[in-house]
């Protein structure tokens, strides 16, 4: 997943001990003139890669396939509900990545500086002019101070997502609570062990894998997202949900025509509707679950999850819908 090995940011203090510290050690190894600029050099070589390892790290969110647009629109969506009031999602993400890679580069002008002043000069000239620097130093890193927990706070939100890989024929499983979506989904893959949390959502996310004539298809359970009308999601849930459109291939909309899951079959079929007006480009299956309780709806295909039967012919329905055709290697 592209979020999972971003490394934790350092907080300025962090920095500023790590760059000064080890600039002590190499001011010791040598003495003189020759030490104070041995100190600047490590101290601003310390600083700047650091705050450049910060800043490439991340994906870039500019170039056109470095992120996906399901993993755009979803890292908006997150960052947005973790920041502030009027939270801008990735576009504050990379207004602060842009502000430590200034303070990067400043770090550089500053050695350049200093370092030509420490060229000719007497001990403790040299060392004042160091001091001088190392201030400056100091005072860079503490400018980009917010940024750089903003960038961290970015980071744990992002990096425990569940993996889902946009380039993987997926099947997304939609319809209302207790219509029997993710006993579906870990019935026919293994998404019981790949199941984890967004940050709006009050349940799992379900992530699950199975085969057919040797192509891997994924299917994601979404509650909280595509389980009620759009009027009753927040903002957030709606920029979440519209994310998932960027990996859906087929749409299966689970329908309990028993109403046993709590809900009028009306509504039920209301969205389903709405389902099928946004997913424009994917083939939306309406999918009658506990078919041995009741069948009273028109529906594709016709199953019970709970006795086994019909489940089969709907994994080939919709699989049949994607009409997947891997890519065959060059020879």
């Amino acid at each position: 997943m592209i979020f999972e090995n971003l490394p934790t940011t350092p907080t300025s203090e962090e920095l500023i001990d790590k760059a000064f510290s080890r600039a002590a050690r190499a001011g010791r190894a040598k003495g003189g003139v020759e030490a104070q600029q041995s100190m600047l050099q490590t101290a601003a070589n310390i600083t700047s890669d650091n705050l450049a390892n910060v800043v490439t790290a991340w994906p870039d969110f500019e170039y056109e396939g470095e992120v996906h647009p399901f993993y755009y629109e979803l890292a908006d969506a997150i960052l947005a509900g973790e920041g502030e009031a009027n939270a801008d999602g990735v576009d504050d993400l990379r207004q602060s990545l842009s502000e430590v890679m200034w303070a990067s580069r400043k770090a550089r002008e500053i050695h350049g500086e200093y370092q030509s002043k420490l060229r000719k000069t007497d001990v403790d000239t040299a060392r004042k002019h160091r001091k001088q620097a190392f201030a400056r130093l100091a005072d860079i890193v503490e400018q980009v101070e917010e940024d750089l927990l903003a960038i961290n706070e970015a980071r744990n939100a992002l990096r425990d997502l569940p993996e889902i890989d946009p380039e993987e024929p997926t099947i997304v499983v939609a319809g209302y609570p207790n219509v029997g979506k993710s006993s579906f989904v870990n019935g026919v893959t293994n998404a019981r062990g790949e199941t984890a949390s967004y940050p709006f959502t009050t349940t799992g996310i379900g992530v699950g894998h199975l085969e057919r004539d040797h192509v891997r298809y994924q299917l994601v359970d979404t509650p909280g997202l595509l389980d009620r009308p759009a009027e009753e999601r927040n903002e957030i849930e709606s920029q979440a949900a519209s994310a998932v459109e960027h990996v859906a291939d087929c749409v299966l909309v689970l329908v309990d025509p028993s109403e046993a899951c709590g809900y009028p079959l009306a509504d039920q079929l209301e969205l389903r509707d709405a389902i099928e007006a946004r997913f424009e480009d994917a083939p939306v299956l309406t999918i009658c679950n506990k078919a041995d309780r009741s069948r009273a709806v028109e529906a594709d295909r016709y199953m019970s999850v709970e006795t086994g039967e019909g489940v089969e012919e709907v994994l080939e329905a919709a699989v049949a819908a994607i009409d997947y055709e891997p890519e065959l290697p060059s020879r």
